[in-house]
């Protein structure tokens, strides 16, 4: 439904960016002015942005693969284009009300070629960074301390999230993952969904993926919950597009998960080496659109002995204060990105109680990992990709 609306929105933005452009190359070169070079590069821009559209509609796997590719690319781009040239556009008109300014020189040639050359270079620059750092997979460390006595002792958890496996994250960045995982040593691997990306067919090697997630090593083992994206449900530039009657719960996602090794838990709890407790809640999102019914703070701890560890994971970061008080010590989420792009990760903040990192509620550890993986624009800007590791200390009596 979003799409549907967005989409006049879209195509009245990049007629208003291709308008620019042809108005920049003109006043840069007589040969930018030729109506043959106009109808093409018009052509190729148009092409381009709707890339998006087009790998929406299409079927044949290789051609949606390149457009996938295309646009997700683009998307990244499309917002910087839009951050410098509406930026640029307010500027001019503030200058334009300013006294003081020379007019003549601001609408001068010379001053549109170099500051659109400037905006040129910038949106080249920070789309390159963006793209090249996405797959810089990072490593971020907290340490957090539960009033609890634990037989296990002093645990290390490694915690994952938003792989979004699909068309942007193939199987070489999650053997890269599993890889830094093992070098880790973990005693417990948590994945805090959206696993897949709504398409399980546009996996690249689903039999090298399995094999990956499978070669991940801990004590306890691996254990995960679905995201909003473990669904099987048509997608336009991140949104989704159509009716509730179209999505299905695609039975491959969660064999994969199986045939790797990986434990689902969908508001289910285990007790690990009699010791403590990893619930694995349901997604809000994906409960609203298929599985109708998830429990409560209060009825996933119902009946747990509170003197053992309790540890959530979910997907998103929500009904903090309500967990705390059922007594959970440490909730291990994803969701947020952090943002993904700037400035994203300077808003985000607005939408979450926790958009990032490690907070305390209560008395409870709410950990919000940035993901593994991309949303939508196979870019970061601002953020980073982070597998997390996690050092937990108990109380010693």
């Amino acid at each position: 439904m979003v799409a549907v609306i967005l989409s006049p929105i879209y195509i009245l933005l990049i007629l208003y960016i291709l308008r620019w452009n042809l108005w920049w190359l003109s006043a840069c070169s007589s040969i930018f002015r030729k109506k043959a070079f106009r109808i093409i590069y018009s052509f190729v821009f148009l092409f381009i942005s709707l890339s998006l559209i087009i790998a929406f509609f299409i079927r044949e796997p290789s051609l949606k693969w390149f457009f996938k590719h295309l646009s997700n690319y683009w998307l990244g781009t499309l917002l910087y284009i839009i951050l410098t040239v509406v930026i640029g556009d307010i500027i001019r008109f503030i200058l334009l009300h300013i006294k003081r300014v020379n007019k003549v020189k601001l609408h001068s040639r010379k001053t549109f070629i170099i500051s659109g050359a400037i905006v040129t270079f910038c949106i080249v620059a920070v789309s390159t960074y963006g793209i090249i750092h996405a797959r810089d997979l990072k490593t971020k460390k907290y340490e957090i301390t539960i009033d609890k006595t634990c037989e296990t002792g002093d645990m290390k958890v490694v915690l994952i999230a938003d792989l979004h496996m699909g068309y942007s994250i193939g199987h070489s960045y999650i053997e890269k993952m599993a890889r830094k995982i093992n070098d880790m040593e973990p005693d417990l691997i948590c994945i805090a969904g959206d696993i897949f990306d709504n398409e399980y067919d546009a996996l690249d090697d689903p039999a090298a993926i399995t094999a990956a997630l499978k070669s991940m090593k801990s004590t306890y083992g691996t254990y995960a919950c679905w995201g909003n994206h473990d669904i099987s449900e048509k997608i336009l530039a991140g949104f989704t597009f159509g009716s509730k009657k179209s999505l299905t719960d695609d039975d491959r996602m969660g064999s994969l998960l199986q045939d790797a090794g990986i434990t689902l838990l969908n508001d289910e709890t285990v007790c690990i080496d009699d010791s403590f407790y990893l619930i694995g809640r349901k997604d809000i999102a994906r409960v609203r659109k298929i599985e109708h019914i998830r429990k409560s703070p209060e009825e996933l701890t119902s009946g747990l002995d509170k003197s053992k560890p309790v540890i959530v994971l979910e997907h998103q970061p929500k009904q903090l204060s309500e967990l705390s008080e059922a007594g959970v010590d440490a909730h291990l989420c994803g969701h947020t990105h952090n943002g993904q792009l700037f400035p994203g990760n300077l808003t985000i903040g607005l939408l979450w109680e926790n958009p990032y990192g490690l907070e305390k509620k209560g008395s409870m550890y709410s950990i919000v990992t940035s993901g593994v993986g991309v949303w939508g624009p196979d870019m970061r800007v601002g953020t980073d990709s982070e597998i997390v590791e996690i050092q937990v200390s108990f109380r010693k009596d």
